[in-house]
């Protein structure tokens, strides 16, 4: 029976933007391979070029349509995009559903663009656990642009501005009292605003919305020195994207060039390190409950004893140090 590739003999594969060593990079990232850890070390090592982009946005924003018609003019001027599109996990196998993928049809063709769907296996904030991973791999590979579009959820949709260079919030008309739904959540994590579908008859409400709130100060960037413009755009006919790709290269130079910028940086890296130490946690608490498990819920279940006094039990049981 053949062996496997290591990690680390596809690591060059990848650094030369080979699609499929990219995507089983990215897979074994996401299995929590501790065989790839030292080939993504070496990634993360080279990377930190590219500009990360997170798209959100309620349900049926259009953010898919605005991704699939933002890649297509950042193409146009010969730009290589990466796009990791976060997905709902099935209920019964954990996997994607893959919307996004099928949406983004027209770019898999497309040598400049590669396309990730991840599933969010149960993570919270709309955010699959190994995406950054995955921004980490096409960034090395020399991806000028990688877009995170997360799932769409609503309020609780956050994590993502602790994790991308700039934010892009998408709001639609139509959708009925959209923009009070997002404002206690995630309207406040934009660096930029952007409307779709503002060919549409009723865009002008939205927008009015929008800027209204902005003005009363609902949307406060930290540290100040950027005020988040409001973009409107159709994918219909192309309007207003190349002035969404200028606030987007004017965001990543204030990123670049800015104290408040730096700042931001130093907050994704301090995001990554947590969200890794508590992955690391899970797996090994996962591992390790076992010879506990039982005993502890068999007491539970008898009402023996309280929820939380088997919750302490059972972390009194497990063994939390490092077994590899």
């Amino acid at each position: 029976m053949a062996q496997p590739v290591s990690s680390d003999s596809l690591l060059p594969r990848a650094l030369a933007s080979d699609n499929a060593a990219m995507a089983r990079l990215m897979s074994r990232a996401e299995a929590s391979s501790s065989e790839c850890r030292q080939a993504m070390a070496q990634l993360y090592a080279k990377a930190g070029r590219a500009h990360v982009i997170g798209i959100t946005g309620v349900p049926g924003s259009g953010k898919s349509t605005l991704v699939s018609t933002l890649t297509l003019k950042l193409r146009a001027s010969g730009k290589r995009v990466g796009i990791i599109a976060v997905d709902p996990s099935s209920p019964y196998s954990g996997g994607s559903i893959m919307g996004d993928r099928i949406r983004m049809s027209e770019l898999v063709n497309d040598e400049g663009v590669f396309i990730r769907s991840m599933a969010t296996r149960g993570a919270q904030g709309g955010m699959a656990r190994a995406s950054l991973e995955a921004v980490d791999v096409l960034d090395a590979a020399g991806f000028e642009y990688v877009i995170i579009e997360t799932v769409g959820v609503g309020q609780a949709e956050v994590e993502i501005a602790r994790a991308a260079h700039t934010v892009v919030v998408v709001s639609a008309p139509g959708l009925g009292d959209d923009i009070q739904a997002i404002k206690a959540g995630i309207l406040e994590i934009a660096d930029i605003h952007v409307v779709s579908k503002c060919d549409r008859s009723d865009a002008n409400r939205t927008i009015g919305d929008l800027k209204n709130m902005l003005t009363m100060g609902m949307s406060l960037v930290p540290g100040g020195g950027w005020n988040a413009p409001v973009v409107p755009t159709s994918s219909a006919n192309g309007e207003g994207f190349e002035k969404l790709i200028e606030c987007l290269d004017r965001h990543g130079h204030y990123i670049r060039t800015t104290d408040a910028g730096r700042q931001r940086v130093r907050r994704i890296a301090e995001f990554r390190m947590l969200k890794t130490a508590e992955d690391l946690l899970h797996q090994r608490f996962l591992a390790a409950r076992q010879s506990t498990l039982a005993n502890v819920s068999e007491q539970l279940a008898q009402r023996l004893i309280s929820p939380y006094q088997a919750a302490e039990r059972l972390l009194d049981g497990v063994n939390l140090e490092k077994t590899s």
